[in-house]
This record gives structure tokens, C-alpha cells and sequence, in this order.
């Protein structure tokens, strides 16, 4: 299998001539990372050589720890739980929060609306970063806190972003509750929404969440294109109609770009 954006690891042991012992999941979960897709054990094992028992050996462990979960196949690994809470918890302290923080004030003060970045966790989207809006009404989700994928724009804007079946399968086993007057219930018709949403790359939450309350979330993507988190905005139909606020888009746009330059920047 190719193994597309990896690198052979030969970060060795010198002394012994092979790879440290102790830091082996730490190379495999970097493989796992850098391919971006789910592998088998063996299409790990392409870039690490290691012994065939022992790279099984390390990703059953990786698995019953909750770094690593199984994909649909049941073969392929892709990263668990605790290695996306990991994940969220590094980048928080990510060298350049404050220019991206900077970034997210100033889009905050172009809408004049609450502003925020939210990535995806175990059961929803966690915001990490948020500027407020000056004004005092407002609906308050501090950072840290999860909301829903299926009724919130970042939410899903994210499901949109996932293969069709991972899609499906999640959408199938979430509990479609009812949050507000626009809430969408029924699988079928979230997962044709969710096929528009691919399509524009615009989240969109139209009092689904929050009575009296719309949102719009465009992709913050890596250096693959991939998504890694959503930037939003969301208001109060007192002041802004969802027509109003899909009218951002290009601002949010530009704004998306700008992040992503903070955190692929190595000056």
C-alpha cells in the first residue's frame, strides 16, 4: 500500500544500530499522522521496519490504550480518542496562539460578531480559541466546551469533510435530538445536507442549535489540504439573518488563510 506523506523513520539508536525502544509508538503514531488516512499495521511497517510480531504487538497496544481505534474494515488504524484529545491539548499551546488569537480579534471586529475555533473531539466540536462580540446580547460557549456535530455549522462542516461511509455510520449512531426549532432529526436529510456542505465548504446552522441563534464555519485546512479545525462566526437573529452571515463567507475565508499561515510559518 502506498503510504502517501510519509518518510522513512531512521531516527536510530546509534550505539545499538536500531530504533530506540521506547519511543516506537511515538513513531508509529507519527506515520499515522502523516498519511492522513487509515493504514493497516503492515502499511505502517513499510516506513518503520520493524519485526512483523512487534509492530502488531505495539498497535494492538496503541489500540487498548485508546491512541489508536480500528476502521470500519476492522483492519486499518486511525488515531483514537486520546490521541485527538492529545492532539487538541498540544494545539493549544502551539507557539504562535497569539497571532492566530490576533487573526480571530480582528475578523471578530469586521463581522462584529462572536468569533471562534473549534476542533473535532470525542462526541462533537471543541472550541479552542473565541473572541467575543462587544455587544451584550450574546450566547456565551467558553473555550473548552463541546457542542454537537450534527446541528451546529463547524460540526457539520467536519461530518461533510469525512469518507461517505464514515459519514453515514456516524450520523446513523448519534442520537438525533432536538435543540431548537430547525434541528434536523432525520438521518437521511442531515446526510444530504451534509452532501451540500462538501460541496460549498460552508457550514451553515440556521437556529438548529439555538433558537434566535445562526452560524457559519469555513475549513481550516494543513499543509495537505486536509481539515484540521473550523473557523465560525454566530449571532443572534436580532442583529444578523443567516442570509447576512453566509455573507461573511469570504471574510471567514481569508481569515482561515491567514491561521493557517501562523501555524505552517517557521520564521
Amino acid at each position: 500500500m502506498d503510504v502517501t506523506g510519509t518518510e522513512p523513520c531512521n531516527r536510530t539508536d546509534k550505539a545499538k544500530g536500531r530504533m530506540p525502544t521506547g519511543v516506537r509508538s511515538l513513531y508509529i503514531l507519527e506515520v499515522l499522522a502523516r498519511a492522513g488516512t487509515p493504514l493497516t499495521a503492515t502499511a505502517i511497517n513499510e516506513a518503520l521496519k520493524l519485526p512483523k510480531p512487534t509492530i502488531h504487538r505495539l498497535c494492538q497496544r496503541l489500540e487498548a490504550e485508546g491512541f489508536l481505534e480500528k476502521d470500519l474494515d476492522g483492519r486499518r488504524y486511525l488515531p483514537g480518542a486520546r490521541l485527538r484529545t492529545l492532539t487538541a491539548g498540544v494545539l493549544g499551546f502551539a507557539t504562535f496562539t497569539q497571532a492566530r488569537h490576533a487573526v480571530l480579534q480582528q475578523l471578530s471586529e469586521e463581522v462584529g460578531e462572536t468569533c471562534n475555533i473549534t476542533i473535532p473531539v470525542e462526541g462533537g466540536m471543541q472550541y479552542l480559541d473565541r473572541v467575543e462580540t462587544r455587544w451584550p446580547l450574546r450566547v456565551h460557549f467558553p473555550v473548552g466546551s463541546c457542542v454537537p456535530f450534527y446541528c451546529t455549522a463547524s460540526g457539520k462542516l467536519y461530518l461533510s469533510s469525512l469518507r461517505k461511509a464514515h459519514r453515514r455510520q456516524i450520523v446513523q449512531s448519534l442520537a438525533l435530538e432536538r435543540h431548537a426549532r430547525n434541528t434536523i432529526t432525520d438521518p437521511d436529510e442531515l446526510l444530504a445536507l451534509l452532501d451540500a456542505i462538501r460541496r460549498t465548504g460552508l457550514g451553515i446552522d440556521n437556529e438548529e442549535f439555538v433558537d434566535g441563534m445562526v452560524a457559519i464555519a469555513v475549513p481550516i485546512t494543513d499543509e495537505s489540504g486536509r481539515m484540521i479545525a473550523t473557523l465560525a462566526l454566530h449571532a443572534p437573529t436580532q442583529r444578523m439573518s443567516i442570509k447576512e452571515a453566509t455573507g461573511h463567507a469570504p471574510r471567514l475565508r481569508d481569515a482561515s488563510a491567514r491561521i493557517r499561515e501562523t501555524f505552517l510559518s517557521v520564521d
